[in-house]
């Protein structure tokens, strides 16, 4: 009785997150096997793997999937590396540090679409945009960054908004750093590459495990900063899976492939999230 009644009280709250995540896959993995178009609603022929193969065969597949890993690989290696950096200059006292960290933190608030407006009005718009003033004040010609580099533009947003988060994990963690340690270092004639490379990165190796996998998840799935901004283009320069799969379900209305398209990035990162998962395992043995 002492161990049912436990259970029985968390029972409902646990069968609702259990429908709340089973039942959209469940839809999605029956809409990916059939042809379920929103222009012919009433045709849902069972096709098996069709869907699958429409989708991995379209001609935007290849690229959707690199610039994913790059805007992954580019954005993460951005936060870590200035974030640790950022996190060792406010970790030392300093007048008004307070204040700064709580600027350094702000961006993260930002909502992703004013996010991607800000960038594309008032940093990147190449006639008055800021980067465009500056460009013409050292006498350079302005750049398109929207047009001319599209997917770098959309790491440097997306890259600005998650640096806080890593600063701030990074920052939380070096307040628990051995002082001790740092002094006796110092008093053996260590210099402070040595201390950071031999103290500091090995206390931060944790954290940046955690941020590594939390980024990991939640870039997978960026898409206003895209929608916003270039459209996928030019071309499909910037078109990520995210949004090849919005264009399948909304703009060429085929539920199927889109979800077909769905159960590929649940794939993807269940094949990131092991891969990290072993990664963090061995940074806390």
């Amino acid at each position: 009785m002492n161990r049912l009644l436990p259970r029985a009280l968390m029972a409902p709250a646990v069968a609702t997150l259990f429908l709340w995540m089973i039942v959209p896959l469940l839809m999605t993995l029956y809409f990916s096997a059939v042809r379920y178009n929103l222009m012919q609603p009433g045709d849902k022929t069972f096709i098996g793997l069709e869907n699958f193969h429409y989708f991995v065969t379209d001609p935007d597949f290849g690229a959707s999937v690199v610039n994913t890993l790059l805007l992954l690989g580019s954005v993460i290696a951005i936060t870590v590396v200035l974030g640790v950096a950022l996190a060792l200059l406010v970790n030392e006292p300093f007048p008004g540090r307070g204040i700064v960290r709580v600027l350094l933190i702000s961006p993260f608030f930002v909502m992703p679409t004013a996010n991607a407006l800000l960038w594309k009005h008032m940093m990147m718009n190449p006639v008055y945009g800021v980067l465009a003033q500056v460009a013409l004040f050292f006498g350079l010609q302005p750049v398109d960054w929207l047009t001319e580099h599209p997917l770098l533009s959309i790491i440097l947003m997306v890259a600005w908004q998650w640096l806080p988060f890593a600063c701030l994990i990074f920052i939380t963690s070096l307040q628990s750093l051995d002082r001790d340690q740092m002094e006796a270092a110092g008093m053996d004639g260590a210099n402070a590459l040595q201390k950071f490379w031999y103290l500091t990165l090995p206390h931060l190796a944790r954290p940046i495990a955690v941020v590594v996998m939390i980024e990991m998840i939640f870039l997978m799935s960026v898409f206003a900063e895209i929608f916003t901004t270039t459209g996928g283009g030019p071309g499909n320069e910037s078109t990520n899976v995210a949004f090849l799969i919005f264009k399948q379900a909304l703009m060429n209305f085929d539920v199927g492939v889109a979800s077909a398209g769905a159960l590929f990035a649940v794939l993807l990162a269940n094949i990131a999230a092991v891969f990290l998962i072993r990664l963090i395992g061995k940074n806390l043995d």
